[in-house]
């Protein structure tokens, strides 16, 4: 659990240490390839036995080690486009091995239509899940899509949160242009009443990014698959984050790791050590998730 120093830790982003997840992480082929360069673990045979000993514990024992008091656990759904999806029902599941801690996000693939609504309605009314997880990249489109219209409608009346993939991606026969961050500005104007998570902090987008949570009042964003350090690093592209992170945006920003993408203790090591405001860090780390998902 976190000290009384750093406050209350929430990582918003984490993906569960799942069938469906494990192996695709540990063995991505064909167009995912190239993630296997970029997050790839050595031992990572060694690593996958003692997770699926007891994944709820082994996850649990890595949050206790590096102070993370709650973690958002993401469900996956771009069954269309790409035949990939981790059911809501399997994250829920592993949710009840400790809700105290846990807490789950839903995804829906859009491609579905009512489908989707109705996958919602039970994911959030019937499963308890707290959020919505969208990947526009991978359902091949942008995120002001009027595909994703009615489900932003519904999370609004369903009054969860959106998170919504806002950054690069790594796969080179899917457009980059899919990630980019002014797309939200759209959205976010036509719902006002949507809380928006842009995951990924919208590198390499970064300008719009900042000027997106400057703008509107219902936008944030989390840091997750990034090394925290390359925020503190010039030249990397970060510095309109990490200067404006630190006053006019500060309750804008959330902690995530994308676990495994990257590790609870490193990244939240990597937090503190950043030219932040004692105030601002604990903000980051977990006051604005808690605000944000009214826990």
């Amino acid at each position: 659990m976190s000290d009384n120093k750093t406050g209350l830790v929430i990582d918003i982003c984490v993906i569960p240490p799942l069938e469906e997840t494990l192996e695709g992480f540990a063995n991505p082929t064909g167009e995912f390839a190239q993630y296997s360069q970029l997050y790839g673990k050595k031992d990572m045979d060694a690593l996958l036995r003692a997770i699926r000993a007891d994944p709820a514990s082994f996850l649990l024992n890595l949050m206790d080690e590096a102070g993370v008091d709650m973690a958002v656990l993401t469900a996956e759904d771009a069954e269309t486009t790409m035949g990939m999806k981790v059911p809501n029902e399997k994250v829920a599941d592993f949710v009840r091995y400790h809700p105290d801690r846990f807490i789950g996000m839903a995804a829906v693939d859009p491609h579905k239509g009512m489908k989707a609504i109705r996958e919602l309605e039970y994911a959030v009314n019937d499963l308890g899940m707290k959020c919505l997880c969208l990947e526009p990249w991978l359902h091949k489109l942008r995120s002001n899509d009027k595909l994703y219209y009615p489900i932003y409608a519904k999370c609004v009346e369903l009054d969860i949160p959106v998170w919504i993939h806002s950054s690069i991606n790594y796969v080179p026969q899917l457009t980059m242009d899919f990630g980019r961050p002014i797309y939200l500005d759209e959205v976010a104007g036509h719902f006002p009443e949507l809380r928006i998570i842009a995951g990924h902090g919208g590198w390499p987008w970064v300008n719009e990014m900042v000027a997106l949570l400057w703008r509107h009042p219902n936008v944030y964003t989390d840091i997750s698959a990034i090394r925290p350090k390359y925020i503190g690093t010039p030249g990397t592209g970060w510095e309109p984050l990490l200067r404006y992170g630190n006053n006019i945006i500060q309750n804008k920003i959330l902690f995530g790791t994308a676990w495994p993408a990257q590790q609870f203790k490193s990244s939240i090591e990597e937090i503190k050590a950043l030219p932040l405001k004692e105030e601002v860090k604990r903000k980051w780390l977990g006051e604005n998730a808690k605000e944000l998902l009214r826990l």
